[in-house]
């Protein structure tokens, strides 16, 4: 998010707008700040190669965090702003960040994580409200940050994001690539692919409904900001809120979770059809997998405007596909646009077309994961000449991926090897469901067995004749090893931000003896 370009040519241009509020910040205001921010972070002894961290929700100081990194040859790691002290503590410390930006929104969860973090050196609270803070690395970032320049530091050049998984399986992991040491004037490589794929251009309007510590949102609002564009930053998500930004904003372009579908679908018609939407060009959507019946309905509603990709944080491989080439493939996830992909049997070898097996990349960046080289280890092939995160699918005759499911969440019942996800595809175009998650868990016969958890469709009553229902309606689609043996019903399911199932969260309450080998 470097905008120094567009601050001397369009210094009044909005560079971004946060929905909820109407704040503007444009790009002359958003150079200063991010040039204060990066002397701020100079002075604190973050310097080429250093890391800091980014612990806020979606606030209009965000962006300019996220800037100050991309000049100053940092890393920078936006942290999950819903997690816990001890995961929070736990990110701080493993990617050695030496300084905290922070907000009096997540103060509680931030004080008690950095008695654990001695390394700290600095925590800024955004908002200045600093009192309570019984720390004296602690001070109010605003009044720090207009001590500051807001002129560019003299040794400008690009810095990096170091995000890290979103730790649905286990801990989560720090996915670091070598600095490209160059000019933050300099866009980088996948930014100028992706801006060419996607259609980015200056006069562009982007839409934002997700949380900017993930990655996708964040390249995208960094992309859109760099091609001069406008980006209007959603607080958080709600289904109408997002339709009448549309409208009210002219958005041209937005980039979407599955989960963000299935909640506007569910959406009663005269609400859905309040707004104009005859300005939106594109609508990408990646990040989590895309029920069919889900993705054909918003085809329907919006047109052929919908384009999703698939490619994980670690940058291995890359496919995509638009909205003709899904229809005449649904399901698939696009061809193989970067990356040398494999897909491979648990003994490496090479499995024939159309057979689900682990997806191996080769060619992809040089990325591992910071300060463990185990899990850097268990990710690449023996020879180190392919890595995986684990993902499993197939290619078909025309060279479309289609993903099967995450390994780790495979169900081995009486021996046959079941994926969840096509049942939860299924389960959640349901009328009377909200959300679903299918999960294996203990059988003393058949060592697992295949559970449904059920968020039910507001005015529906969760009971025995729901689950007999859903059953039902499995049977109707699903071979039977497929279909739940039993159905449980929670108020709201553990659903990320970012449209991912918090899975192991779900099945550690079925397996609290520990001794499930998937988790």
């Amino acid at each position: 998010m470097y905008p120094g370009n567009y601050a001397s040519q369009h210094p009044d241009r909005a560079a971004f707008i946060m929905a909820g509020s109407g704040e503007t910040v444009s790009y002359r205001e958003l150079e200063e700040r991010a040039n204060r921010c990066t002397h701020l972070l100079r002075n604190a002894g973050v310097g080429v190669a250093g890391h800091y961290s980014i612990f806020m929700e979606n606030n209009a100081r965000y962006v300019e965090m996220c800037s100050a990194g991309d000049r100053s040859g940092a890393y920078y790691t936006c942290v999950n702003s819903y997690l816990t002290a001890s995961e929070l503590a736990y990110i701080l410390d493993n990617s050695e960040s030496t300084v905290l930006f922070t907000s009096k929104a997540r103060a509680a969860v931030a004080k008690e994580a950095v008695r654990e973090c001695p390394n700290l050196v600095k925590i800024y609270v955004v908002d200045g409200d600093i009192e309570g803070w019984d720390d004296d690395r602690v001070e109010d970032y605003l009044t720090a940050a207009d001590a500051c320049p807001p002129s560019p530091i003299a040794d400008e050049e690009s810095g990096m994001a170091m995000l890290y998984s979103s730790g649905t399986t286990g801990r989560p992991k720090g996915i670091i690539r070598p600095l490209l040491h160059t000019s933050p004037d300099e866009l980088h490589p996948l930014f100028a692919f992706l801006s060419n794929l996607w259609q980015y251009r200056e006069d562009m309007i982007y839409l934002s409904p997700a949380p900017l510590y993930h990655s996708a949102p964040q390249a995208a609002v960094n992309l859109a900001i760099r091609k001069g564009g406008t980006v209007i930053i959603m607080e958080r998500f709600d289904p109408v809120e997002y339709l009448s930004l549309i409208e009210q904003y002219s958005a041209t372009h937005t980039q979407l979770v599955p989960t963000m579908f299935s909640r506007m679908l569910k959406l009663p018609v005269e609400e859905r059809e309040r707004f104009d939407r005859s300005s939106l060009e594109i609508a990408i959507h990646a990040a989590a997998p895309c029920p069919v019946q889900v993705k054909k309905d918003m085809i329907e509603w919006w047109g052929p405007i919908i384009h999703e990709y698939y490619g994980a944080t670690e940058g291995l491989g890359f496919s995509a596909c638009n909205s003709e080439e899904w229809l005449a493939h649904p399901g698939s996830v696009g061809k193989i646009i970067m990356g040398d992909l494999h897909v491979l049997d648990d003994d490496m070898n090479p499995l024939p077309m159309g057979e689900p097996g682990t997806l191996w990349f080769g060619g992809g960046t040089n990325s591992h994961y910071h300060n463990d080289p185990e899990k850097t280890a268990e990710s690449k092939s023996p020879d180190g000449t392919l890595t995986t995160v684990g993902d499993v699918g197939y290619i078909d005759e025309d060279g479309f991926l289609y993903l099967t499911d995450r390994k780790m969440f495979m169900i081995i019942s009486g021996g046959v090897n079941i994926y969840p996800q096509e049942t939860e595809d299924l389960l959640i175009t349901h009328p009377k469901v909200f959300d679903a998650a299918v999960i294996g868990v203990p059988n003393t016969d058949l060592g697992e067995e295949v559970k449904a958890v059920i968020q039910v469709m507001p005015g529906n009553v969760a009971d025995d004749a729901l689950t007999a229902e859903l059953i039902a309606f499995c049977g109707e689609h699903l071979s039977r090893q497929k279909i739940p043996r039993t159905i449980d019903y929670q108020a709201e399911l553990p659903r990320l931000p970012t449209g991912k199932l918090y899975k192991k969260g779900l099945r550690d309450r079925y397996w609290a003896d520990g001794t499930n080998k998937i988790i």
